[in-house]
This record gives structure tokens, C-alpha cells and sequence, in this order.
């Protein structure tokens, strides 16, 4: 499937180990689109709420459309978004995120085939300071090798 990726959370791939991902449609206004169009969102904070077996999309930042006409007076640029997944898909996530440690934090936003704006969700669990310096370690390590065989 071809897309086209409006913003990312890297972040996210930093601070959790990523067990499952799961993709979902969200509700957005027609100028909410028009500034994801333009990549002024931000997930670094964002995370996926419950209530009445709903999911919603929470903290996350879509700034407002700079050449709207009608300006809309109380914009909540972090207002909760209705996630659109299927009944047994959020009775799933539900269950997974009561078990400890486990999060629901969006990875990607990006824009499907036809132009629908899509959130990739990632079901992780939080890794402690030790497991992400040993990540940072094993990253520079690997960086390394590549350099040395670009050189040869």
C-alpha cells in the first residue's frame, strides 16, 4: 500500500518496545486535514484514551490552518479525536492495555491510497533507563561498523 507519511513519532520507538501495531482512520475537521496536508502536527506526547468503548486520539498537537477564511474561535489544537476501529479491535486494545505496563501511543500519521488520513498505533511497553542506554549503544555500534566498511 502506498502512503504518503505526514508525521512521525520517533520518540515513541525510543522510550517503548513496540509488541503490535494497528491502523485507524481519525476524525479530523476539514482544516485539521489541511494542516496535516502541510506536516504541523506533533505526536510526541500523544497517546490513545477509552471511554465508553470508544478510542480517542489524546495530546496530540495539530496546529491550526494558517489560510483558513473563517477562523474557528475555540480551536483546542490537543482536543481529543475520535479513533475509527472496529468494535472487536478496541475491545482488544482495551483489554491488552489494562495488562501492567502496556501503552497505546501513536507512531505515524500519514495518508492512505485514496487520501484518508490513517494514525499507525503502536501497543508498547516502557523501557527503563538501562534498556534504552543499551539500545543508544547498540546503535552507535552498528553506525560505526557501517562507516568502516563505506570506507573500504
Amino acid at each position: 500500500m502506498e502512503k504518503k507519511t505526514a508525521a512521525t513519532n520517533r520518540k515513541a520507538y525510543h522510550n517503548y518496545k513496540i509488541l503490535e501495531t494497528y491502523e485507524a482512520g481519525i476524525m479530523l475537521a476539514g482544516y485539521e486535514v489541511k494542516s496535516l496536508r502541510n506536516g504541523h502536527i506533533n505526536l510526541t506526547d500523544g497517546y490513545v484514551n477509552f471511554k465508553k468503548e470508544e478510542a480517542y486520539l489524546a495530546n496530540v498537537h495539530i496546529s491550526p490552518y494558517l489560510h483558513q477564511s473563517t477562523h474557528v474561535i475555540d480551536y483546542d489544537p490537543t482536543r481529543l479525536r475520535k479513533l475509527l476501529l472496529h468494535k472487536q479491535q478496541i475491545n482488544h486494545l482495551f483489554s491488552k492495555m489494562r495488562e501492567k505496563g502496556l501503552a497505546l501511543i501513536p507512531l505515524e500519521v500519514f495518508f492512505s491510497k485514496r487520501g484518508i488520513a490513517k494514525v499507525l498505533l503502536g501497543l508498547g511497553k516502557g523501557k527503563n533507563v538501562s534498556d534504552k542506554r543499551e539500545a543508544l549503544r547498540k546503535k552507535s555500534i552498528n553506525r560505526e561498523i557501517q562507516r568502516e566498511l563505506r570506507e573500504r
